[in-house]
């Protein structure tokens, strides 16, 4: 077994950048900022061009093709002016580039090989006097920028590649893990990646840290990093209870079984129709999937309201007494519809993936479970309140006591409480799925229309599925840390 030490020198040179990847970057960024420059010239404002974001910090694992370029404009120019102005420059650089929307919009685009993104901010004097969120992100690199010496950013960079082997890298609303700017901090704080992980293996959430003690509130998550550019700000606030505790998995087996793979993400092939059908037989539950059509939303609109949606069938499943062991929304394959390519967009306060689809071929998003029955008894048990509890009790009583319906079987008490076993709603789970109660559940807005359109699949024709989820199947069916 491989050492640790030498595991991270085989990461180093494979994950850190040669000299002639960063003085290719250091020649876009510049020809970059002089484009941006000349455009600002023609402005009737003042503004200034800063680099920031990894590739600023010398922070960025190899291969990665990001600049990020804020156009910094007065304090007091008006939002409306800004945007105008941030676009013309976004422009300006990126001729070919397109428009996308942050707190505001900006321009998106690729020059040399190079994914840019041109982001209009205000140049204010403090974090605390932010008018929007994004003008937060040159303070975060200046703040950065101070701490990360060569040793430190080198460290860095393992701690990038650690947490995108693991899949917990990246900060949009589909992955919920370590944003740049977090794993950065948390580098900073423990001075160095193999600190952090031999710290993180004992965490107990929730853990707070805060560099500059300067926390002015509290907070509810599992982990806590207060920005040291602002107080009220936790930086962690988009990472998942469970990409926290897949970080601690991974922190434990690095340091007890050390190897190159747990830095190398792994990206099996979509399970088939057959290995689908395998699972199923293995398994001998009940799966069941509703499909439509995914709203037309970028990625970190679309998944935080799949989310809810699945909440909300999930619990209309158990409370009618369906069993579900386990669920996840899903959406289709890219590979399979005609899907863009994924962006990512950097905005200071997370990174965030965005995929924008043909309107005419909508990608398709499913909500999957797994029963432990399909079917239920045409009676199911509801119970009153104790016998004691005179007032409660007396009025169910009377409200079955006056009951005619012939299914309704009681009351009568059964130990200390009076029940009745009435007919069930719905005795099939296609019956519930298909009805009106299934889209009374709490749904995502948007999803909400979409799931009038809905198909209802139910045991093997499940299978039918891996052609457009494939991916998300082999996730379902072969589960890991």
């Amino acid at each position: 077994m491989a050492d640790l030490d030498s595991v991270l020198s085989h990461v180093r040179d494979r994950a850190v950048p040669d000299d002639a990847e960063r003085a290719r970057l250091r020649s876009v960024a510049a020809e970059l900022t002089a484009r941006a420059q000349s455009a600002i010239a023609d402005l009737p404002v003042d503004a200034d061009v800063v680099q920031v974001g990894s590739t600023a910090r010398g922070t960025w694992v190899a291969g990665d093709r990001d600049v990020d370029l804020f156009v910094r404009f007065p304090a007091d120019l008006g939002r409306e002016a800004l945007e105008e102005y941030g676009l013309a420059v976004g422009h300006a650089v990126l001729p070919d580039g397109h428009e996308e929307y942050a707190e505001h919009p900006y321009v998106k685009g690729v020059y040399d090989g190079f994914d840019v993104d041109l982001v209009p901010c205000h140049d204010v004097d403090r974090a605390s006097e932010l008018v929007s969120a994004v003008d937060r992100t040159p303070f975060h690199d200046a703040y950065l920028s101070a701490r990360l010496d060569d040793d430190l950013a080198t460290d860095v960079v393992l701690a990038k590649a650690f947490l995108k082997g693991i899949g917990a890298y990246g900060s949009d609303l589909r992955t919920e893990g370590f944003s740049g700017y977090l794993t950065e901090l948390l580098v900073a704080e423990f001075g160095g990646f193999v600190p952090l992980v031999e710290s993180a293996r004992s965490w107990h959430p929730p853990v707070e840290f805060d560099p500059e003690a300067h926390a002015t509130q509290t907070f509810d998550d599992p982990l806590v990093v207060v920005d040291p550019t602002d107080p009220t700000r936790n930086v962690a606030a988009v990472l998942s209870p469970a990409n926290l505790a897949r970080f601690q998995h991974y922190a434990r087996d690095l340091l007890d079984t050390p190897r190159v793979g747990l830095f190398e993400p792994e990206t099996p092939a979509p399970l088939d129709a057959a290995g689908v059908r395998d699972h199923l037989a293995r398994r001998e539950t009940t799966p069941v999937a509703v499909v439509f059509p995914a709203p037309n939303l970028v990625d970190d609109q679309l998944w935080p309201q799949l989310r809810r949606s699945l909440d909300g069938v999930v619990r209309g499943l158990d409370d009618r007494g369906f069993g579900v062991l386990r669920a996840r929304a899903m959406v289709e394959d890219a590979a399979t519809t005609d899907a863009t390519p994924t962006h990512t967009t950097t905005t200071g306060t997370a990174t965030t993936h965005t995929t924008t689809t043909d309107a005419t071929t909508p990608r398709m998003a499913a909500l999957y479970a797994e029963l432990e029955t399909a079917t239920r008894p045409a009676v199911e048990r509801h119970e009153g309140p104790p016998v004691a509890v005179r007032q409660h009790a007396e009025r169910f009583y009377e409200t079955y006591a006056d009951d005619v319906d012939p299914e309704t079987y009681g009351p009568f008490i059964d130990g200390d409480r009076y029940v009745v076993e009435r007919q069930r709603e719905f005795t099939t789970v296609r019956e519930f799925l298909e009805s009106d109660a299934a889209s009374d559940v709490a749904l995502g807005a948007q999803v909400e229309a979409a799931f009038a359109d809905r198909d209802v699949l139910v045991g093997e024709a499940v299978a039918t599925l891996a052609d457009r989820f494939g991916s998300a199947l082999r996730s379902f069916y072969e589960p890991h840390p």
